[in-house]
């Protein structure tokens, strides 16, 4: 089967999984609603006269306040952090590399909690979701200089040195809580477990353009990612600045996962399990990879989500923890996969 037949089942699969996922998602919950009342609403919004739209305000108002924006929120967050995964996958060359893994989440998170302690909140949305994009930019750059040597990124040092940046925002978040009061600390509780619960449509309207945009940046870099991959000396005979691409190319990652965390928190595994899936279904070509990895970063949050909030009943498990079930032996795969390939760790 061709790359571009795989690539066309594989999209029409996530579109597939997504709806699914999003009507799901729209109807379980504490209030039962039915598939119907869910496209009723949807149609009556968009201008479509019908008799399935639900005549209760209440189960309205759960819909478009609760469950609407959260499902939104989910899709964008996901979508943002999984083409985020695939970017630094390309521009460091390996399949280890993600946001949260070497480090930028808990940049991200350690420059929210930051401006909620020194007031910066009061800003709004944007105040923080500006801290945790300083703070994963920082994350970034820090580990990207690190685990460079000899004009190549070294795999073992750029998990090290991911490691060591999670455990400095691991004590910074720690020092910040000491010296918070009781309504910050809970906050900050907040971005180290991650949730959707609570999303506004103001938050989603500044995540999904970022998302978006993002996204479409990244799409048209990805004959140069494809061309990086052949090696720097290649790339730079045919044209490529490989240096401005990368630092490009992490400002961008900066942007998709600061604004992810800024509002949902930590949510450690999406930007590696769902580009290595979908690149192991499709193949290396980063434009079509870039675009499915976008619907699959959708489905992973969408479900994962879905699961959060209702395997235990009455309580709403933080995502995080669910996406680090998932991905946490996905990242041991990875790293037995790593190590058979090259005979050894180094």
């Amino acid at each position: 089967m061709s790359h571009g037949a795989r690539y066309t089942i594989l999209t029409a699969s996530l579109v597939v999984l997504l709806v699914g996922g999003v009507v799901l998602s729209a109807v379980l919950g504490q209030l039962p609603i039915s598939a119907t009342e869910v496209v009723g609403s949807l149609a009556r919004a968009a201008g479509i006269p019908n008799s399935w739209a639900p005549t209760d305000p209440i189960i309205e108002s759960t819909l478009w306040v609760v469950r609407f924006p959260r499902i939104v929120m989910a899709l964008v967050v996901g979508a943002a952090l999984a083409v985020a995964g695939a970017i630094m996958q390309a521009i460091f060359g390996n399949p280890l590399a993600e946001p949260g893994v070497v480090g930028v989440s808990a940049g991200g998170a350690l420059g929210a909690a930051l401006a909620i302690v020194i007031g910066a909140a009061a800003l709004g949305s944007g105040g923080i979701a500006l801290f945790a994009f300083l703070g994963g930019l920082g994350a970034t750059l820090l580990v990207y200089g690190m685990s460079r040597a000899n004009g190549r990124t070294e795999v073992v040092t750029l998990l090290l040195t991911g490691i060591a940046v999670n455990a400095f925002a691991g004590a910074g978040l720690a020092f910040l809580i000491f010296l918070a009061d009781s309504g910050s600390r809970e906050q900050i509780v907040f971005w180290q477990l991650g949730s959707l619960n609570g999303s506004l449509w103001n938050e989603v309207a500044l995540v999904a353009p970022v998302a978006v945009i993002g996204t479409i940046i990244a799409v048209m870099l990805g004959r140069r990612y494809d061309l990086l991959a052949l090696g720097e000396r290649n790339a730079r005979h045919l044209g490529v600045n490989v240096e401005a691409l990368r630092i490009g190319s992490i400002v961008l990652v900066a942007l998709l996962t600061g604004v992810a965390v800024a509002f949902c928190g930590i949510i450690a595994f999406v930007g590696l399990v769902v580009p290595h899936v979908i690149r192991m279904a499709i193949g290396p070509a980063h434009r079509p990879l870039l675009i499915a990895t976008a619907f699959g970063g959708g489905v992973l949050m969408v479900f994962s989500d879905l699961i959060a909030r209702s395997v235990v009943a009455g309580a709403d498990l933080p995502i995080g923890l669910v996406t680090s079930l998932v991905g946490g032996p996905f990242f041991f795969f990875l790293l037995l996969r790593q190590r058979k390939r090259s005979g050894g760790w180094a």
